[in-house]
């Protein structure tokens, strides 16, 4: 009975039934549930979940017909709108791995991806068509793909622990690795994330994104949808319109990372927008100036979580009357606090290494490097087109380094790999900008280390945006520091380069630095401007 229900629905599951997954059963109930119900709202304007469902169905009828095997890389490269999120469903409903590209991608990143996935289908439109296709890719324009009748769809299924989704870090570091994420690892990872919602999202919802779908916009737009609720898509940051439709009631919710955040701020002079439900932020480190200017203007509906491309839902969650207590109060925290585990996550600390970077002043030694593991994290990497897995039931080490606290919650303090290490001492970049941040508002700050054959690095101070107020107030907070950690020198760039989910990028910032400026290395450091 259970083989010729499964047949009458379209999905050909054959004797695995207990172990293969059929996305059409999971998705077809929610297009039909919802069918008049707006879905995504975009630039064009709306389409309801019976739109949605019908274009992704049109685009997972394209995907068979390149004869991609079940399972193998077929990646998007669209940027926000209705059609991101339809070819999203469109390339998961087809059994495929959906590897979401960001659609600002240059020619020769996009040959890396396409390379170490072994990528041979992209969905996109017609602007990046022969870009694709240059590649030796296959080219789906989503424009052309018509409509199709997902209830009468035949569909394959997956093997649970088949590649679900094959996702790229971020590439603070260097290339971007591809992340793996099997099909039920995605399916369980899914379902924890609303889970840790601060509320179920329902009809009437609608959660404003404008960070690229390809990252973590997308993951809130299959949460919302899923309880029926509706996403708006925007292109990129526009505070005014952001603030137009938060005004106006259409949006109840915002995901908004600290630079988004930030910029949505620039916009407010005198105004109150009180009819927030909930800012969700993460990505970065959050500054308690940041969280009360957002509070002041929004209330306090700011929640903070954790995350890793490794790891799908937020590995911890601090909601929005956790983030009032911990923010709230004047100064600035000397650690990002991010909450307590979310359900199914397991995290350890390795103390060991961090090495001396464990030891602040504060007498805080239970500092080292946050390593994860979860029923549903990533299954392991794609380098070089070869798949390299993670041994069962192994720790995600995350280059992160951070704390628990006695009540369970997990701080932040900054990324192994910056650790700067100067005159004998291993300084946290992070540390730093804390105790300058207040100082240095409403620039912009970075801390890194430069090159030196006399200390090792030269703690270096990078701003962005800073008048002489600024730069005065920073001189009199660099004063009170501890004289190891105190910046030797100051850069000044146009603005602090960022990643595309608004992480700092160190060795780019570094990079820019050491061509504006001439740098005179020795025991009395100098940076002098080139011509």
């Amino acid at each position: 009975m259970v083989a010729a229900l499964t047949k009458e629905r379209g999905c050909t599951m054959g004797h695995a039934l207990a172990h293969d997954i059929c996305w059409k059963t999971e998705l077809l109930p929610l297009a039909q549930r919802h069918a008049t119900e707006p879905a995504v709202y975009d630039l064009a304007g709306k389409v309801t979940f019976a739109e949605l469902f019908a274009k992704a169905a049109g685009i997972a009828r394209a995907v068979l017909a390149t004869g991609a095997p079940p399972c193998s890389a077929v990646a998007t490269l669209l940027p926000n709108g209705r059609d991101a999120v339809a070819a999203s469903y469109g390339v998961t409903l087809a059994g495929a791995a959906e590897t979401r590209l960001n659609p600002t991608l240059a020619e020769a990143d996009l040959a890396h991806c396409v390379a170490t996935a072994r990528i041979p289908a992209v969905v996109t439109d017609a602007s990046r068509l022969a870009m694709v296709e240059r590649l030796g890719v296959r080219g789906i324009d989503v424009a052309t793909v018509a409509p199709g009748d997902l209830a009468s769809l035949e569909l394959p299924s997956v093997p649970a622990g088949g590649f679900g989704r094959i996702g790229f870090s971020s590439g603070t570091t260097g290339k971007p690795k591809g992340i793996v994420h099997a099909q039920a690892g995605r399916w369980t990872a899914n379902v924890l994330l609303r889970a840790t919602l601060p509320r179920a999202p329902g009809p009437g919802d609608n959660v404003l994104l404008m960070t690229p779908f390809s990252h973590g916009a997308a993951l809130l737009t299959y949460a919302f949808l899923d309880g029926g609720a509706a996403v708006t898509l925007l292109p990129g940051v526009d505070p005014a319109e952001a603030l137009s439709l938060i005004a106006a009631g259409k949006v109840n919710h915002v995901f908004a990372p600290p630079t988004v955040l930030a910029k949505l701020l620039s916009g407010v002079r005198d105004q109150r927008y009180p009819g927030l439900a909930a800012i969700f932020t993460g990505t970065a480190p959050l500054s308690a100036e940041l969280y009360r200017r957002a509070r002041h203007v929004f209330g306090p509906v700011v929640r903070v979580t954790y995350g890793k491309s490794e790891i799908w839902n937020p590995i911890t969650v601090l909601g929005p009357g956790e983030a009032e207590a911990w923010y709230g109060d004047e100064g600035e925290p000397r650690t990002t606090c991010v909450g307590w585990p979310a359900s199914g996550v397991e995290i350890a600390i390795d103390r060991a290494a961090a090495g001396s970077a464990g030891e602040h002043e504060g007498g805080e030694d239970r500092v080292g490097e946050v390593c994860l593991r979860t029923r549903h994290m990533s299954i392991g990497l794609l380098v070089e087109g070869e798949f390299r897995p993670d041994a069962p039931g192994s720790y995600h080490r995350t280059g992160d380094l951070g704390f628990i606290d006695d009540r369970g919650r997990l701080h932040l303090c900054g990324r192994l790999a910056d650790v700067m290490k100067s005159g004998g001492y291993r300084i946290l970049p992070e540390e730093v900008e804390a105790d300058l941040r207040e100082a240095a508002a409403p620039a912009e700050i970075a801390v890194l280390g430069l090159p030196s054959s006399y200390w090792g690095e030269v703690v270096t101070l990078v701003v962005a945006g800073g008048d002489a107020a600024v730069m005065a107030r920073l001189e009199a907070a660099m004063q009170s520091l501890t004289q190891y950690k105190r910046p030797r020198l100051v850069a000044h760039l146009d603005e602090i380069p960022r990643n595309s989910i608004g992480k700092v990028v160190r060795r780019l910032a570094r990079t820019q630095i050491l061509e504006r400026y001439a740098f005179e290395d020795g025991r009395y450091p100098k940076l002098s401007a080139r011509p």
